[in-house]
């Protein structure tokens, strides 16, 4: 008996380490990637230029956040666990929708209504294919995906549905002490996110529903219901980011779906900061603002934005095979 709990503390005592080495792993490398670019890309640590980043990263940040609530209550395990591949899309046919209702002659209210109860429909469908199926998350996601893009190019014959209003133009150039309204949203969900999360019963719950389901059901949690909450939040950040987006380009433009890579790299990347391996509000937004900071990076360097793609997409290899390495050894 004594043997055997040594060598559950010895294991544990690997496991810790292993965690904390590949979390001061990532910090490092973050850390030497903006170095590098504050000695090489001109004007990258100014004033003007972080503020920049901080608004190009508000539709990312808002979509991320969707995404790691999903990855939180569904389990981070990678092939099983809770992932919303269908929010890219949903953010693209959201924008659709409020172009065209906004063109229609339909008041700003009425469109945004139009916006939230086509993201939160998505978030639904995805949430009975996953809770009530019972289909595993990345094909019931995958399936909706395709389902939703479809119906964006249905309703958009793939053209750019430009978009003219005082809302939009307001959204896009107005500022509050000198700081753009973009950044704010990002600023205020942020904050937020950090006291739901982290500071109230629905997060604490939320993080017990996706580490220890099982547990979480003995204890009189409501798992199923939970779950759907988290697609539907999914959903309902994917039409506030599509206002964002709408605003940004004073338009609505097929291929939205291309921001899923960096939504997912922002969700899985956010879990390094994490004891557990699982998704933090603050790991959230460092890793958006750490996306942010290097496609700028590359801009200001007049270096091809498929670099980025490239970084993304390896970035997230690294951070998927490290947590997968790191998990066994916590069994």
């Amino acid at each position: 008996m004594d043997d055997q709990t040594q060598g559950g503390k010895t294991t544990r005592r690997r496991a810790s380490i292993g965690s904390w080495g590949i979390r001061l792993g990532a910090i490092s490398c973050f850390a030497v990637i903006l170095a590098y670019f504050a000695f090489t890309a001109p004007g990258f640590l100014s004033f003007y230029n972080i503020l920049n980043v901080v608004e190009q990263s508000a539709i990312l940040g808002v979509l991320a956040f969707g995404m790691s609530v999903v990855i939180i209550g569904g389990g981070s395990d990678v092939q099983t666990g809770g992932i919303d591949l269908s929010l890219a899309a949903n953010t693209g046919l959201c924008a659709a929708v409020f172009a065209t209702t906004s063109n229609a002659g339909y008041p700003v209210p009425t469109a945004v209504l139009a916006v939230v109860a086509t993201g939160l429909t998505v978030g639904l469908l995805n949430a009975i294919a996953v809770v009530r199926l019972n289909i595993l998350p990345l094909l019931a996601t995958l399936a909706v995906m395709n389902v939703v893009a479809g119906s964006e190019l249905i309703l958009t014959q793939n053209t750019v549905i430009s978009v003219a209003s005082e809302f939009v133009s307001g959204l896009a150039m107005g500022s509050f002490i000198g700081v753009s309204f973009m950044a704010w949203t990002l600023i205020v969900f942020t904050a937020l996110m950090i006291c739901v999360l982290h500071f109230t019963g629905i997060g604490l719950r939320l993080y017990a529903v996706g580490g220890h389901p099982e547990a979480a059901r003995a204890a009189g949690i409501g798992v199923g219901r939970y779950l759907t909450s988290t697609y539907l939040f999914s959903g309902l950040c994917a039409a506030i980011a599509s206002i964002l987006l709408v605003s940004r380009l004073s338009a609505s433009t097929p291929g939205s779906g291309e921001l899923l890579l960096s939504v997912l790299a922002a969700a899985l990347l956010g879990t390094v900061f994490s004891r557990r391996f699982v998704p933090t509000a603050g790991g959230t937004i460092l890793s958006t603002l750490f996306i942010g900071f290097l496609a700028n990076g590359f801009q200001l360097l007049n270096v091809s934005s498929y670099w980025v793609n490239g970084v993304q997409g390896t970035l997230i290899l690294l951070v998927v095979a490290a947590t997968s390495l790191a998990k066994p050894s916590e069994r």
